[in-house]
């Protein structure tokens, strides 16, 4: 089965192909022609996740998925949330949103958090949504130098390093993304 991945991001991508193991032929948005940015201007994390696949299904005519994914923090109400990849910024620069968060949490007792990723697939015409989460805390320092985005100051729960410090095959199996791509295999393969 082929299916469009609506993604630029060489790291997602990479990540994606990893969890998905080759049981799925995955074709990025470069492999279709599309260059474009896709725009993402709804408020919430699913929104962003259905624009993007139905921008490639409308534009493209492809069966495709796409993911968005923020970092939820409570006692920010939820930020940086929608606004991960931008938080401190259009530059959309990972050590600049990370040294924000930490600067918006020095003074907080209560560091828990969780990543959220949606997946909306569209598929024979219709749409189909999986949601993945991977609960933890902040961290007081960046740690670790594997992984992306604010890896290095998420600790998830039940482990002591960051997902930044842990291995990508350990991480490929704990991640919100990962156990929204686990869903997503499984719907697929009930459907073929």
């Amino acid at each position: 089965m082929k299916l469009v991945f609506a993604s630029n991001n060489l790291n997602k991508i990479k990540e994606i192909q990893s969890i998905l193991n080759g049981s799925i032929q995955l074709l990025s948005l470069e492999d279709i022609g599309c260059h474009e940015e896709i725009p993402e201007t709804a408020d919430t994390i699913e929104g962003n996740a259905i624009l993007k696949a139905d921008y490639v299904t409308e534009k493209y005519g492809y069966d495709c998925f796409a993911d968005d994914t923020g970092l939820e923090v409570k006692a920010l109400n939820g930020e940086p949330g929608v606004y991960s990849a931008r938080y401190a910024g259009e530059q959309k620069n990972a050590d600049d949103n990370m040294n924000k968060l930490l600067d918006s949490l020095k003074n907080e007792e209560d560091r828990s958090a969780q990543f959220k990723t949606v997946i909306a697939l569209n598929l024979n015409g219709a749409q189909h949504l999986f949601t993945g989460l991977a609960k933890g805390t902040i961290t007081l320092n960046k740690t670790g130098n594997h992984g992306f985005g604010y890896d290095p100051i998420f600790q998830p729960e039940n482990y002591s390093e960051t997902f930044a410090e842990l291995s990508a095959e350990v991480k490929n199996k704990i991640s919100h993304r990962a156990k929204a791509t686990e869903q997503l295999i499984d719907f697929l393969n009930r459907t073929k």
